[in-house]
């Protein structure tokens, strides 16, 4: 009969994990900065922010959107953040009549401006349509910010400003994206007018 780890063991390991995936954020510092400052400056320019992913990283998208757009800790007058995950009924008419690759770049042929910003999230780098999203804002001459992990994958060298998180495991990858967009907001947000 095989032997099952146990739950302290299990557990025990994905904290190890953890925190040698956050250990190795360091690096990152230089590329949270310049995007900080790039979405300060489209922000009180008057631009927005879209942002997209897949599965984990749709739901964090709704959640940083919802930082901007809301607050993130402090008072302050709102900033458009736009979760391009967030409409169920568009996702699937624009997957149905076009093609699943196309359910952001056609989002971003309607809202995006010169001037806006797309963040764009990937644990695996491989998501044709978190490429095809980057490829389309920057046509629309929108600057991009890719949140990546696993190498990059094939969306490495597409946007402007990379952030790639070292690891394999996607659940860790997607915890430390997390934290870095938090740590996004923390930067950005004292530059922010208050109400």
């Amino acid at each position: 009969m095989p032997k099952h780890s146990s739950p302290v063991t299990a557990f025990s390991r994905s904290l190890h994990d953890a925190v040698e995936t956050f250990r190795a954020l360091g690096p990152l510092e230089s590329g949270i900065t310049a995007a900080a400052d790039a979405v300060l400056a489209c922000l009180k320019s008057g631009g927005k922010l879209l942002f997209c992913g897949n599965g984990g990283s749709a739901a964090d998208c709704a959640h940083i959107a919802t930082e901007f757009t809301c607050r993130f800790s402090g008072d302050r007058r709102p900033y458009s953040g736009i979760a391009l995950t967030a409409d169920g009924g568009l996702l699937t008419a624009i997957g149905n009549d076009y093609a699943f690759q196309d359910i952001f770049s056609r989002q971003i042929r309607a809202h995006g401006r010169r001037g806006d910003i797309l963040i764009a999230l990937t644990s695996s780098g491989n998501s044709r349509n978190v490429l095809s999203a980057i490829e389309e804002s920057r046509r629309s001459g929108m600057r991009t910010i890719a949140f990546l992990g696993k190498g990059g994958g094939f969306t490495k060298g597409a946007a402007d400003i990379e952030i790639l998180v070292p690891g394999t495991v996607t659940a860790r990858i997607q915890e430390a994206q997390k934290f870095l967009l938090h740590a996004l907001c923390e930067l950005v947000e004292p530059g922010l007018e208050k109400e």
